[in-house]
């Protein structure tokens, strides 16, 4: 095992207005995915602890959007130089709560500081602009604050997914309010601390811990303009409706059941890694995770090639552990209804050896489903967890006819060494991203992520260059200064 789990219970606190409160709520113990024991505790923050620090927020915003971006991006600069000084101790917490392996658990944080290095970037790439658009009358734009904004952040990335939105939003001058999972809070401390360090104002970054009643407290709060959330569909649905119908802002992004489409042509070297790895790392537990492989013709060898890879994991080195027992329970059951529903196994990851002292972890290998039916749990469910179930398909219409019939939309890829087809598989993807010969097509900054269907609720994406007009207003000044001779309706 390479990660350093916490040599003693951590109390996770709120980090309000530049100092660490402990909450008056709910008790809540945090548990290791990897041995099962206690590694951190901390109380719910109550609905009147909620207003009070989104009160010192709003407070502190007002003199945050006087600021010049520059002078903004500055402490943005100094928190990347701290991010990456303490990138393996950061590492190791998060890997620790989360379940992640450590290189994986590195390599999340990594994107997060790639979306840090894009935010530090705005200064020099979103400048406005100004037209003259007839004679003596100028047009321009402005990009403002909202004020305060918010994020709910799910278990499987307690860095990469609040740092897409913490750099962007505080660069464009809102105060910040972090909602971390319940099940991941002692992430959220480094990185409060780190901000501190940077010479963030106080006020500006609040970390409020807690459940459902902590959530719903930061959405119904007048000074709140945005809602940013990551986690399964249900919730996010449930968190953009509490919040649209207050009238705010809410960009919810949901579950997903990704596929990928595997022609006889594709490399199988290729396919046999790129797949395995998307349906394995962080023990698929992620939204962009391969979940069906649509099996298009005779492609035994590269599924040979898929199974060997995923054969070769070994948990706790290459692949991390499940989050909760209860989970790990779910996706045995899956196992077993999938088989019982008609469905073989190519690869049975419960059979899976733990790591040496970890016996009580929550762990489950790779598994390979094959046969499965288009329609059955297995094929349509997100399941959550390093489990891939192949659906045998005569050619790509079909496939791409089972990829279109399920609820969600978050990402296509297909593996081929044809242009014609890899374009035919991207103009019919039902997903908001889509990779070729590529398992997680996550994009790269100033792209940004995001879905469709039921794997987003609003407008935008959370990241990228479309990130901006979500996390900001833009204000439009019109200009006169004269009176011109030649008069015509715009002068």
């Amino acid at each position: 095992m390479n990660v350093n789990l916490p040599s003693k219970v951590v109390e996770c606190q709120n980090f309000v207005n530049g100092k660490w409160l402990t909450p008056k709520g709910e008790k809540i113990e945090i548990t290791s995915p990897y041995n099962g024991k206690i590694i951190g505790t901390f109380q719910s923050t109550t609905k009147s602890e909620v207003d009070l620090a989104i009160e010192a927020a709003h407070f502190a915003q007002q003199s945050w959007a006087a600021t010049p971006m520059k002078e903004r991006t500055k402490v943005m600069f100094e928190f990347r130089n701290i991010l990456l000084r303490d990138l393996e101790e950061i590492t190791h917490i998060k890997c620790s709560e989360s379940g992640k392996c450590f290189e994986e658990g590195k390599a999340g944080l990594m994107k997060g500081i790639e979306v840090l290095e894009f935010a530090i970037a705005l200064q020099n790439m979103d400048l406005g602009g100004r037209v003259e658009v007839s004679r003596g009358v100028s047009c321009e734009y402005r990009r403002e604050a909202l004020g305060v904004v918010a994020n709910i952040t799910p278990f499987n990335f307690p860095a990469m997914v609040p740092m897409w939105t913490i750099p962007i939003a505080l660069t464009l001058g809102n105060a910040y309010i972090w909602k971390p999972s319940e099940k991941t809070p002692l992430t959220s401390m480094k990185i409060a601390s780190a901000l501190k360090e940077a010479g963030l104002p106080d006020g500006l970054f609040q970390v409020l811990q807690g459940a459902k009643e902590t959530v719903e407290a930061i959405i119904d709060n007048k000074h709140v303009k945005a809602v940013g959330f990551v986690g399964s569909t249900k919730i996010a649905r449930a968190v953009y409706d509490r919040g649209t119908q207050l009238g705010k802002r809410v960009l919810a992004l949901g579950g997903a059941k990704n596929h990928i489409v595997l022609l006889p042509d594709a490399s199988p070297d290729l396919a046999g890694i790129g797949i395995s790895d998307s349906f394995t790392g962080c023990a698929g537990q992620r939204c962009m995770a391969a979940s069906v492989l649509l099996a298009v013709g005779d492609v035994d060898s590269h599924i040979k090639k898929i199974v060997e890879r995923a054969s070769s994991m070994t948990l706790g080195k290459d692949m991390g552990a499940i989050i909760t027992n209860s989970q790990k329970e779910f996706l045995h059951s899956a196992i077993e209804r999938a088989v019982k529903a008609g469905a073989s196994i190519l690869l049975d990851g419960r059979n899976a050896k733990a790591p040496q002292g970890m016996e009580e972890g929550n762990w489950l290998g790779p598994t390979v489903l094959d046969q499965v039916k288009a329609g059955s749990e297995a094929a349509g469910i997100e399941l959550f967890g390093p489990i891939i179930s192949i659906i045998r398909c005569k050619d790509i219409s079909e496939a791409m006819k089972i990829e279109n019939s399920v609820d969600y939309g978050n990402a296509c890829s297909v593996f081929t060494q044809s242009g014609a087809l890899a374009e035919k598989v991207i103009r019919l993807a039902s997903t908001g991203m889509v990779g070729v010969n590529v398992g997680v097509p996550v994009p790269r900054e100033p792209f940004s992520f995001g879905g469709v269907n039921a794997s987003k609720y609003g407008h935008g994406d959370i990241t990228g260059q479309h990130s901006l007009d979500f996390w900001s207003n833009i204000k439009k000044v019109t200009m006169k200064w004269e009176k011109q001779n030649d008069n015509n309706w715009m002068s």
